[in-house]
């Protein structure tokens, strides 16, 4: 399927003058480095959702084997049953092309024993691609569009240009609408109007602890989008402090509790199956919890570029609450059971399900 509509405008461009989605691998070669482009879209009735993941793996060790991998999820709980299927296949990177200047990557597979072509094609309003392991198949067919206003986590340009944090994030598209088809194990979903987002990460690895939650599909329709993150990192020996940093658009008005102040006064507590955090800023203030049941998670193996694993437990059928108050005026509270929530652990004993 090819998108009938125009191509979803370009994101604001990032501090050093590029595109967020142009792709960050290379500019420190020789050097460890991971980096993702991903989709997200839950059904509006929260019952059913999809990740998709193009990612660039290559670790200082190895710096003549970069690879390329693609990732699907397609989470199902209909029926109050837990089928989720995950797969993933990985390629050298010589055999793909991510594109340096804006959202692009794209490889193909020869399909085997008969079966179709697998691989990924990811571009501006479009998303199309087969995995297929000796389980399970994903295939997807997209067009999305929605507003190219970036969510930006981190408060200084600097820090995404700075050695320092080791793992940095945005979120050029933070709500898209879906249409099109997936096939999951021979099963055809339709998708029309299920709500989304597109975000991009790289860096030289995972912190050692984190939750990331995105929401923006809301009981009753609130115009309300919710993207945060609670993070540990390693600086040489030390580990530093959890630092929890949030982004809000309410009714088109942008609250990011992101300066050095808020982030000083935030609260974050990290779970295995749940987040909690709160936070103020001059303006408004954010209380929020997101968890889901253990059913409702894919475990991921994540391997880091040194040798350490991160283990990512993987929703995006969370339940979210949360309270949000403009100073001055009524609080705001929503809930939600078609969250993201993304736990990023060392800890071996976490009792998820690892599917990949």
């Amino acid at each position: 399927m090819q998108p009938d509509h125009p191509d979803p405008p370009a994101p604001t461009p990032g501090p050093d003058g590029r595109d967020w989605n142009a792709l960050r691998f290379g500019l420190g070669a020789g050097r460890d480095h991971v980096e993702s482009f991903f989709l997200k879209a839950n059904e509006p009735s929260g019952d059913r959702a999809l990740w998709l993941r193009a990612t660039v793996f290559v670790s200082a060790r190895e710096p003549q084997r970069p690879l390329a991998e693609g990732w699907a999820i397609a989470f199902d709980r209909r029926a109050g049953r837990a089928r989720h299927v995950a797969v993933k296949h990985t390629v050298p990177f010589a055999t793909a092309a991510f594109d340096a200047h804006r959202l692009g990557a794209t490889w193909t597979l020869a399909g085997r024993d008969g079966q179709p072509d697998e691989g990924v094609t990811l571009r501006p309003g479009e998303a199309r691609g087969r995995i297929t392991t000796r389980e399970h198949s994903i295939g997807w067919d997209l067009a999305w569009a929605g507003e190219a206003r970036p969510l930006v986590p981190l408060f200084h340009p600097r820090l995404y240009t700075a050695p320092f944090p080791k793992s940095k994030l945005v979120t050029p598209y933070p709500t898209l609408d879906f249409r099109g088809s997936l096939e999951v194990d021979g099963e055809r979903w339709q998708i029309d109007g299920w709500r989304g987002m597109q975000g991009h990460n790289w860096g030289r690895g995972n912190a050692d602890l984190y939750a990331w939650s995105h929401c923006n599909l809301w009981d009753g329709g609130a115009d309300f989008v919710l993207e945060g993150a609670s993070a540990r990192v390693r600086v040489g020996p030390v580990l530093t402090p959890l630092t929890t940093t949030i982004c809000v658009r309410h009714r088109g008005v942008a609250y990011d509790f992101n300066t050095p102040g808020s982030m000083w006064k935030a609260h974050g507590d990290v779970g295995l199956r749940r987040w909690t955090f709160s936070s103020a800023s001059r303006l408004a203030r954010i209380e929020s919890e997101v968890e889901a049941a253990t059913d409702d998670f894919v475990g991921l193996h994540y391997p880091n570029p040194d040798g350490t694993m991160t283990y990512c437990l993987n929703s995006k059928l969370a339940r979210a609450r949360v309270r949000f108050e403009v100073l001055g005026r009524a609080p705001v509270e929503l809930s939600s059971r078609a969250a993201a929530l993304e736990i990023g652990t060392l800890d071996d004993a976490h009792g998820v399900r690892m599917y990949l």
